[in-house]
This record gives structure tokens, sequence and C-alpha cells, in this order.
């Protein structure tokens, strides 16, 4: 569904805000809009998640974290926040999930178009050992070998250069679910490089794995397995 945008997202209600910025109807604590999900009513009454935060009407927040989502549809919360008598789908949780896996693959395509992504495990360990490296992904299917090798290039960089943490390393996606979106480009290693598109990646990769688990980002620990 594509909406134009007729009203600014800055007029939402007043109870989807305090003092200090936004707030999550699920915990009622405060955040940035970086760290919250925002959701509107659709025409027809359904409710709707807005990730560019550029829908119009009456929006309401919750935090980056699937089981808040849950939450929110569970306590009815969304009906209540957005003062209407709206339906929230016992799948919203696994729709947002959807969203932010296609944001992230959508983005990895401009970065390849950008010159800022690289596939392959040789070309992905020469980009971490020259430091032009700010990210690798692994499909889920890579087998343990292949990640282990790139793991040593990435704990390599990391000693040599004594930075504070290892290049970030995300394990969020099927192949399948790659060929859906970007076609024969699917791949089992890829790096992301710097630049605008490659920082676009790395933050929309930290935003789906903070989403799946819990509301925190496991990346600079090593490849986080996708949740089934």
């Amino acid at each position: 569904m594509t909406l134009t945008p007729d009203t600014s997202p800055e007029d939402d209600d007043l109870a989807g805000y305090d003092v200090n910025g936004r707030m999550c109807i699920a915990t009622r604590e405060s955040g940035s809009p970086d760290e919250l999900i925002r959701f509107v009513a659709a025409p027809d009454g359904t409710v709707v998640p807005d990730l560019k935060r550029e829908l119009p009407g009456r929006g309401c927040w919750v935090k980056i974290d699937r089981s808040l989502v849950e939450r929110a549809v569970a306590k009815k919360l969304f009906a209540r926040a957005l003062k209407a008598d709206v339906k929230a789908a016992d799948d919203l949780g696994e729709r947002v999930e959807r969203l932010f896996l296609l944001q992230l693959l959508q983005m990895m395509n401009m970065a390849r178009k950008a010159g800022q992504l690289v596939t392959g495990s040789a070309k992905v360990d020469a980009a971490i050992r020259s430091g032009a490296a700010l990210a690798v992904f692994h499909s889920t299917e890579a087998a343990a070998d292949g990640v282990r090798k790139i793991d040593q290039a990435r704990k390599a960089w990391h000693l040599g250069m004594e930075t504070e943490e290892e290049i970030p390393s995300f394990r969020l996606f099927s192949e399948s679910e790659m060929e859906g979106v970007m076609g024969q480009n699917a791949f089992i290693h890829a790096a992301v490089l710097a630049g605008q598109a490659g920082e676009g990646v790395v933050k929309r990769a930290k935003m789906l794995e903070q989403y799946r688990n819990g509301g925190q980002s496991r990346a600079p620990g090593g490849a986080g397995q996708q949740k089934q």
C-alpha cells in the first residue's frame, strides 16, 4: 500500500510523546525516532507500520522489538493510542520483520550498484584485510568452514589494527529470500564498503537484528543466526 502524505508525522497526537521524545505504547518509555517504529491507521481501519515515518495521520510508536509489537497487538494498545476503532493483524509482528528484511535487501542492491558491496569469500577476505569492509554478511546456508575463515580475517584485522571491536558480522537471511529481491545477485558471503549505501546497509542490518533479538543487536560479536 502506498499513501501520499498530506500531513506531517509531527502532527501526531501528544499522547504519543513525552518531554524527552516519542513514547513506546508497549513500555511507556520514550525514545528517538531511530529507536522506535511508527504505526498508523490505514483507510480500511487496519494498523500498518510506517518504517519511513512519512505516512499521513495520527501515529503511535513501538520500540524496535518484535515481542513488544506482539504485546501491543495482544493488549489492543493500537486502538487506544490511535484513538480509533482499528484492527491490528495477529501477524503484525511478522509483517514488520518482513518489511525490515525487504528494506535491507533493497539497500544491498543499491550498495552493489554503487560499488559498495563485494561478494565471494576471496573478495570479502581481501576487503576485511585491507580495512575497506564496514560489515560482512553470510547467508544462512553458508558452510561453517567458510564463515570460520572470514571470522579469522575479522579477528586478524581487529588485533592487528587494535580496533575497539571486530568488523560486524551478520547472518540474517537465506539465499531464497535474497533471490526474491536481488535475483542473480544473491550471495553466500558479502562485505559492504564505505559509502552512503554501505552505511545504510549496516544501519538496516542492525535494526533487523535488534527487532529479532529483543531490542538488542549482536553484530559486533559475530554472525547472528536467523530466527526460525
